[in-house]
């Protein structure tokens, strides 16, 4: 009896735990939300009547901004980098895993010391490589350079080392050749991994700042993230339509993962540690 309540007790504590984690998680996105319905002239004030909300600053940024351009842009980039990483990093992975080759035990070595490289630290060299080649202010600059991910390939081999090698030995009898394995017995089984990747990866991109803002210098090509950053002024800030602007911003994210979400944590949840 006593350890029935005790687990009840913690159940409950467990409960309103995970509502006060919530509600802090939500509260920012809600007052973004709020502050983009505000209009300008009572932006700083805390209670706004809900008769003077509007949708204004929504229709203003698509109006006097090329909001559609960046949406583009930032469309394509994340596309393409997160189809790129798919291919690449679970090849690789899978590679790392199954595939004799010489080398290959120092080669996936390399890959973890790059995942302990600030990337702060590859700015210079890579800008400069970029600039040698003429992709600045292109889409291949703003995509070529990020196909794959060190952390990725990393996840990927440890999810195919998951994979037990008895179904990979019973098609070797069956004649299937090594791409006749990974395309039909070890790919299907993988798309937990993918739906982890899809996620982590075009969420990376679409929010990215840092190398857009470097490599994107012409307003044409800019993603959604480095346009609002257009909305600060220099000696003011329109903060209802930057709220507005992050709005529209996340809202592809909260799509990507409401369509991914269960291949999502069921990737997570088998993607162990296995050397």
């Amino acid at each position: 009896m006593e350890s029935a309540r005790t687990h009840v007790g913690w159940r409950r504590t467990a409960w309103f735990i995970a509502c006060l984690y919530t509600i802090i998680a939500l509260g920012p996105f809600a007052w973004s939300i709020y502050t983009s319905l505000k209009p300008t002239s009572e932006v700083f004030h805390s209670w706004v009547p809900l008769s003077h909300l509007t949708l204004q600053n929504y229709s203003s940024i698509l109006q006097n901004f090329p909001f559609g351009r960046w949406l583009l842009n930032s469309i394509l980039v994340a596309f393409i980098v997160t189809v790129g990483n798919l291919i690449v990093n679970t090849l690789a992975g899978y590679a790392f895993a199954r595939l004799r080759f010489p080398l290959r035990g120092i080669l996936f070595y390399v890959f973890l010391a790059i995942m302990m490289i600030p990337g702060q630290v590859l700015l210079v060299p890579i800008y400069i490589l970029l600039a040698h080649w003429g992709w600045i202010d292109t889409y291949q600059g703003l995509t070529v350079p990020f196909l794959m991910s060190p952390f990725m390939i990393f996840l990927s081999r440890q999810f195919f080392l998951g994979i037990p090698k008895d179904l990979e030995e019973a098609a070797r009898i069956d004649g299937l050749s090594e791409w006749g394995i990974f395309f039909r017995i070890a790919l299907p089984l993988s798309r937990p991994l993918l739906a982890a990747q899809t996620i982590f990866t075009f969420q990376g991109n679409w929010n990215s700042f840092l190398w857009p803002v470097l490599l994107a210098t012409s307003p044409d090509m800019y993603t959604l993230p480095v346009g609002l950053n257009s909305f600060y002024g220099q000696y003011n800030a329109y903060w209802n339509s930057v709220m507005a602007g992050v709005i529209l911003l996340t809202l592809p994210i909260v799509l990507v993962f409401l369509i991914f979400q269960r291949q999502f944590v069921q990737g997570i949840a088998t993607t162990g540690l296995k050397g």
